[in-house]
């Protein structure tokens, strides 16, 4: 049974992050935030992202952290976890993206960084899906349930069903879609925000999946996985990114619940209770990131499972 959750995590120390007017076309989290100066966000983003690893570090998880490159500028690439995956089987993953500035997030030299440090089987690009206009933003797109070997998709504009069928083909999985409305009655942009599958258990927004049969289908599928529904409620999901959490393992290999403060501080005592059987609870601050990208902790991690060489 391959492993659901990491030790080594990527990040990417943000240089231009600023509000991306291209992705709030389809992100309603965005907000563009006017009376702090442009340098003031970028630098405020900077301090939180080295802040967040500095506390990962102090909690015994391994991260790599690779600075974005100033030229061309990249609003969004704090959030590497949309164009690239490290998949157990030895492949590296990249992307298809709906929008033309985080097309360019896509980096050869991170790529060929894991390859030379890593057993790398085979490197498998999607990008050439943009062509059609076709997206499948990446762990954003897709939470995975690495032990059933089952990905879920909440389908967007970012979120194209022909690429999901296409990557599992590739890497053995099954999928199960539905559709997530977020308070204004939108699609959500990403899956990663309406929920986060860890060892056991599953933190969801149920109710933004308006559909009943797709509710109870999901359901369905959570009770065959033996996975403990810890539900959120509409305000935690929309309002403070409490869905947007990813598990990483410690030194010790204890499971770890990454989360903004925003997100714990929203959580109510029981659903607290429900996952601190599973993994300890981590928050991290980062209100400027979460304001102005529209994306939170889980955004801002991309998980390695790659074997390191020796």
């Amino acid at each position: 049974m391959l492993k659901q959750s990491t030790n080594h995590i990527l990040m990417i120390e943000p240089s231009s992050f600023m509000f991306n007017e291209e992705t709030a076309v389809s992100n309603e989290f965005q907000n563009n935030v006017n009376h702090i100066s442009q340098e003031k966000i970028a630098q405020q983003a900077i301090e939180e992202h080295q802040k967040m690893v500095q506390e990962l570090q102090a909690a015994g998880i391994q991260v790599n952290v690779i600075k974005d490159t100033r030229s061309p500028i990249k609003p969004d690439a704090i959030f590497p976890n949309n164009w690239i995956m490290f998949h157990h089987s030895g492949k590296i993953i990249t992307f298809p993206m709906k929008n033309y500035n985080r097309q360019l997030e896509r980096r050869i030299d991170i790529v060929d960084y894991y390859k030379n440090h890593f057993q790398v089987q085979d490197v498998i690009d999607l990008s050439h899906f943009e062509n059609e206009d076709l997206a499948l933003e990446g762990t954003g797109s897709i939470v995975f349930n690495h032990q059933s070997k089952t990905a879920y998709a909440c389908l967007s504009p970012r979120t194209e069903e022909s690429v999901l069928k296409n990557l599992c083909e590739i890497i053995g999985y099954d999928y199960h879609i539905f559709k997530s409305y977020d308070s204004s009655n939108k699609l959500i942009y990403h899956t990663n925000v309406v929920m986060c599958i860890g060892s056991g258990y599953v933190v969801i927004g149920l109710n933004s999946i308006l559909d009943q049969e797709e509710r109870k289908a999901i359901l369905s599928r959570f009770q065959e996985e033996k996975l403990e529904v810890v539900e959120l409620n509409d305000v935690q999901l929309n309002k403070h990114f409490a869905g947007n959490m990813l598990e990483v393992l410690d030194a010790n290999g204890i499971p770890n619940l990454v989360m903004s403060k925003r997100a714990f501080n929203s959580l109510d005592e029981h659903q607290k209770a429900q996952i601190e059987k599973y993994a300890k609870m981590l928050p991290v601050s980062i209100d400027i990131i979460e304001t102005v990208g529209g994306g939170s902790a889980r955004c801002m991690m991309a998980e390695v499972f790659l074997t390191p060489k020796n």
